[in-house]
């Protein structure tokens, strides 16, 4: 989405080999509009596709999954990351290792929002080595309901995530892929025309 990698080269750096600061629009600061329009790009690629339900992972997932919710006219479930005392019940749970911050976390799904008759669309900010992704896949298995799509806004192509999801049988979209990132350097791959 030439958009999106177009604000990356823009606002974007690349602080060494494997970590790219986006908060000024994605992270910390959201742009509401590039959101929308992210959302609007997932819609396209994934209308045909019978999403039932978009799911992400708290937090940065949850602006460009509102838009692609919207868009779809579908519901939109966060993944929980920390267990809530209010989150009682039934729950689908499984553990996950942050690539970014290096430490582990139980990802909470509820019951209430979800069922087998669901297809979801896995909605991420970033792919490194496919870990949250293949995390939210698990809940939404263990639920009994199928993956649709997994939508990736900012993929890292030069590590393991996309291959790992796609050996598992999913099939991703990423808006902006990553070929090289080193100190003050971004390079996208080359997509073939």
């Amino acid at each position: 989405m030439k958009l999106l990698m177009d604000r990356i080269l823009s606002e974007g750096r690349a602080l060494s080999d494997s970590v790219l600061k986006v908060d000024g629009f994605l992270n910390h600061q959201v742009d509401a509009d590039l959101m929308q329009e992210v959302g609007r790009d997932f819609y396209e690629y994934f209308k045909d596709y019978g999403i039932t339900r978009v799911l992400t992972i708290e937090s940065s997932g949850i602006a460009p999954a509102v838009y692609t919710a919207q868009a779809l006219k579908v519901p939109m479930v966060i993944l929980k990351k920390q267990t809530s005392k209010i989150l009682n019940g039934d729950v689908y749970q499984t553990n996950i290792k942050s690539f970014t911050k290096g430490t582990s976390y139980e990802l909470t799904l509820s019951s209430n929002y979800i069922n087998k008759e669901d297809r979801v669309l896995i909605i991420d900010d970033f792919l490194a080595n496919g870990e949250a992704a293949t995390g939210a896949a698990r809940l939404v298995e263990m639920a009994g309901a199928t993956i649709a799509g997994i939508g990736i806004l900012i993929e890292k192509s030069f590590q393991n995530g996309r291959t790992k999801l796609e050996n598992a049988g999913y099939h991703v979209y990423s808006q902006a892929r990553i070929a090289r990132l080193g100190e003050g350097i971004i390079e996208f791959v080359e997509e073939d025309k």
